[in-house]
Order: structure tokens, then C-alpha cells, then sequence
């Protein structure tokens, strides 16, 4: 499984998670290697708005169309630290560039620079991340708790969150109200 890489693919958490921390979640792999995964949950918005973080973080938001956006439970891990996915532009202090499309930022200067008109034109925050250690992902792929399929910027970015689950499905052809909580292996 060395060349098995989710790197820049959705993960789609089978019904048999429901009652878990990614019941119903569409995760956005960042990062597959040998040492494990990272990912972000990309359809699960708080109660919590750009603005209002901003405002928490004593950074000035001076783009009124990005004071309402909001944020999203990144995953379980480091809740309380942003992350943010977005288009490559700019060069930040601390990023994880996915693609040549996709980078994952967590440094400050990111929001500065948001806050002053400057950022990225297509972004997603997030407060935390999901993470695999050395082989986990790759067990519980095996055991069907995941579907994945190639990302697409599109569901990431222009797609309400409550969408973005369902648009992913269909990339499979798949709807998720016909999925088993059973597992099989032919």
C-alpha cells in the first residue's frame, strides 16, 4: 500500500460513523504519507463567523462580504488554532502547499492579510484538523469507515457547506441515503 496516497481526495464517512465526531462529515485530505494524514472537515460550519474571530484576535476585517462567512469544525485536534485552505496565491509563514492549486495555511499573516483585502480569493476556515497516524488511515479504509474520491475545488469552494457532502457523493454516483452500515468485501 506504499503507493496508496489520499492526498487532495474527499473522504466520506460511511453511516457506520454516524454517532462518532465524523458522523456525516466530507473531510479534505491535505496530507497522505508514510507518517499518516492530515485533513480538515469541509461541511460542518459553527456558530461561530469570520468576523467574530477577527474581532476575538484583535485583527481589523475591513472586507465586509467576509464578516458573515463561517467557520468550520476542522476536525477533533488543536480546535482552538485556524486553518485555512485556499487557492495558492500569496507566499505565507507556515504552509503545506497541497498542489499546485491548494495550499493549507496556519500562520497569522494569512488573516492579516485577509483583513486588509489581500488574501486569497478562495478560502475555507477551519478551527482544527483531523489526523492519522502512521497507518491508521489506511486500516480504516480497509475497514469501509471511509469512501474517497478525487477532490474538487468546486465543492470546496463554491458549494454551501450542506452541499458539499451530497456533491462529493455524486462524483461516485453514489446517494448517500442508499449506503450500508454494513461492511463487505467482495
Amino acid at each position: 500500500m506504499s503507493d496508496f496516497n489520499l492526498t487532495n481526495h474527499f473522504l466520506i464517512a460511511m453511516p457506520s460513523q454516524q454517532e462518532g465526531v465524523f458522523g456525516g462529515t466530507l473531510t479534505y485530505i491535505c496530507e497522505h504519507n508514510e507518517n499518516g494524514a492530515l485533513g480538515i472537515v469541509v461541511n460542518k460550519p459553527i456558530s461561530l463567523t469570520l468576523g467574530e474571530m477577527f474581532d476575538q484576535i484583535h485583527v481589523p476585517l475591513h472586507e465586509p462580504k467576509l464578516q458573515k462567512m463561517p467557520l468550520h469544525f476542522g476536525g477533533p485536534v488543536q480546535t482552538e488554532r485556524g486553518f485555512v485552505l485556499h487557492d495558492t496565491e500569496g507566499e505565507w509563514q507556515s504552509s503545506l502547499r497541497i498542489n499546485d492549486k491548494l495550499t493549507l495555511t496556519t500562520s497569522k499573516d494569512i488573516l492579516e492579510a485577509l483583513g486588509e483585502g489581500k488574501g486569497p480569493r478562495h478560502l475555507l476556515v477551519t478551527l482544527g484538523y483531523a489526523g492519522w497516524d502512521q497507518g491508521q488511515l489506511e486500516h480504516e479504509m480497509s475497514e469501509n469507515a471511509w469512501l474517497s474520491v478525487p477532490a474538487s475545488e468546486h465543492i470546496l469552494f463554491d458549494l454551501p457547506a450542506e452541499e458539499r457532502l451530497p456533491a462529493a457523493m455524486a462524483l461516485l454516483g453514489i446517494d448517500y441515503a442508499t449506503l450500508s452500515e454494513e461492511a463487505g468485501h467482495a
